[in-house]
């Protein structure tokens, strides 16, 4: 899926582990969008997100997720 993010930029829809999250990046969870504001690595490769809303989940190393993430175009 592509389309516009509100801060006008391209979007796209990526799979994302705890490798790949990143800050800005708008996972879907229990049909409400989270925006991660914050990244902490935990042991074994897991990393703990805190999103706008100030709710936390913790990725662990095999967990998959699809989430919006705005596209940089050089």
């Amino acid at each position: 899926m592509r389309g516009w993010a509100p801060g006008g930029g391209p979007a796209g829809s990526i799979e994302i582990t705890a490798d790949s999250v990143q800050r800005g990046d708008v996972i879907q969870i229990g049909g409400h969008p989270c925006r991660v504001t914050d990244l902490l690595q935990l042991a074994g490769g897991a990393k703990r997100l805190r999103f706008e809303s100030g709710e936390l989940l913790t990725m662990h190393s095999r967990t998959r997720l699809v989430a919006v993430r705005t596209l940089r175009t050089w």
